[in-house]
């Protein structure tokens, strides 16, 4: 689609307001820098009336607001807030003055006391005034109308429809169509928006401001985008009255995984994100989409597999986004419960640095699986200790005791098998040959397949520990027979993992 979203963001006023704490005047002007960075189009600064403090952070905001932006406060429809709101935000670019009236049946009946024809006067009158003030101060000046509650207007579409007519003849830049309350099902709020959209002028902006009561304003907006709705409201971590307001990260991801141009800096959004809670104290939730903590976790053992093996590809399996887009940096994770398997071992123990091999994995799944059972997630500290318990320190018939250079290419082999005890010499080149040449003088005879040591860090290991050394052994069978250990000596650490392979191949 060519056409690009207009991103309005009214945290600093419907956000703002729905706080325990909302901010300080210099708190808004954080918040108002993050919107800058994050490339959105428009910013409803406040609600000017609402107090000395809301007008001093409007008229502060609007001062420094950069001329790409449009510079926007609230006011209902009554001339003493329209010329409050417009003398806050004068000095912008380009400045508009949003009025609201609600056209709902029930609220003009119950909550305004007024017949439609009164209402539908206000309105008009609201924004001719609007117009007429705004452009006296800037010659940018704009005007957006707002049909409060227009999600309750399906019985009287209609109405709503001419006098949205006469509002724009009125002066009405910009038309916004409100969810003010979600109460039902999406297609018919989308159905009125496209209703709207092609009964109104082109040159006209259609806006939408959902808010999220049973959870799908996401969705509404953007299926409004596609309706005709070009500006779409929307606040930071979904911050807002209630169950809060359309939250701007998945808007926009989901409308750029459709292909829509924007020109919003989607790589600000996990830090802003982050900023947002802590400035509002309120904890991301570990749910929320995109930017919670489990967003990226996987913990079933199917996902987890198809999560791995597309993990290198720019479509995830189990993936929304490569959440670099986002500008956040770590990888899907992979949690071990219950409900892993073999291919979560195997990812968690290579990404905390360590070998492992599928088979070894196998075996190590039920022992961490009967772990997850008891305490939920095994933590990685937990699975790795595991893993050195059971691969690094096999138990079983050979007893490891010493192994020490004699002389040149040849060294002293102490060990025990079951009960008895064996003290051998070995020959060759190296410690790997020694050791094994020496067991096949015990009669113990295996056939090296493969080796290799890894360097690892002391302080993962405890104090002097520098190797892990692998050792492949060929089993009696003919298979692969994979011995590992970590050691400070090199020597005693490649020793080690051949009696740790002994054991496997014994047992």
């Amino acid at each position: 689609m060519k056409r690009k979203p207009f991103f309005y963001d009214i945290t600093l006023r419907d956000g703002n307001q729905a706080l325990k704490k909302p901010w300080s005047i210099k708190e808004k002007e954080i918040v108002f820098n993050k919107l800058v960075e994050l490339g959105v189009n428009g910013i409803e600064v406040g609600f000017p009336s609402a107090s000395d403090m809301d007008f001093e952070a409007c008229q502060k905001l609007a001062n420094i607001a950069p001329d790409n932006i449009v510079i926007s406060a609230l006011a209902r429809s009554v001339k003493s807030d329209i010329k409050t709101a417009i003398d806050a935000i004068k000095t912008a670019t380009i400045p508009r003055v949003h009025v609201f009236l609600a056209l709902s049946p029930f609220h003009m009946k119950h909550v305004l006391n007024k017949e439609p024809h009164e209402a539908k006067q206000i309105a008009i009158d609201a924004v001719k005034f609007a117009k007429e003030e705004i452009l006296k101060v800037n010659k940018n000046g704009q005007v957006q109308f707002s049909v409060e509650h227009f999600g309750d207007c399906e019985e009287n579409i209609d109405f709503v429809i001419e006098t949205l007519k006469e509002i724009v003849k009125a002066g009405a830049d910009v038309i916004n169509l409100p969810n003010t309350v979600e109460r039902y099902r999406i297609k018919p709020l989308v159905d009125m928006v496209n209703k709207v959209y092609e009964a109104l002028p082109k040159e006209i902006t259609i806006a939408v401001h959902h808010h999220n009561d049973l959870g799908m304003s996401t969705a509404s907006t953007v299926e409004s985008f596609y309706a005709g709705a070009t500006q779409l409201e929307c606040s930071l971590n979904g911050l807002g009255e209630r169950a809060g307001n359309t939250n701007m990260y998945e808007v926009a991801i989901a409308l750029y995984n459709s292909d829509v141009e924007l020109d919003l800096n989607l790589e600000k959004i996990y830090e802003t994100a982050l900023v947002i809670a802590q400035m509002s104290n309120i904890t991301i939730h570990e749910k929320a989409p995109l930017i919670g903590s489990d967003a990226l976790a996987h913990r079933s053992g199917i996902h987890q597999d198809g999560a791995i093996k597309t993990k290198d590809m720019k479509k995830g399996a189990y993936r929304a986004i490569d959440p670099s887009i986002i500008g956040r940096k770590e990888d899907e994770r992979i949690g071990f419960t219950s409900q892993s398997g073999k291919t979560a071992v195997f990812e968690i123990i290579t990404r905390a640095g360590y070998p492992i091999s599928i088979e070894e994995a196998i075996r190590l799944t039920p022992i961490i699986k009967k772990e997850a059972e008891t305490t939920g997630e095994v933590p990685v500290e937990k699975i790795v200790e595991i893993y050195f318990k059971n691969l690094l320190e096999v138990k079983g018939a050979f007893e490891f005791l010493s192994f020490t250079l004699v002389e040149a290419d040849t060294f002293e082999l102490r060990f025990n098998y079951k009960d008895k005890y064996f003290d051998v010499k070995g020959y060759g080149n190296g410690p790997v040959d020694a050791c094994l040449n020496a067991l096949s003088k015990a009669g113990f005879k295996r056939k090296l397949s493969g080796y290799e040591q890894i360097a690892v860090d002391a302080q993962d290991f405890g104090a002097g520990a520098s190797a892990i050394s692998t050792i492949h052994l060929m089993g009696k069978n003919g298979q692969d027979i994979i011995g590992r250990a970590c050691d400070k000596n090199t020597a005693r650490a490649n020793v080690k993992a051949i009696f740790n392979a002994m054991n496997l191949v014994y047992n």
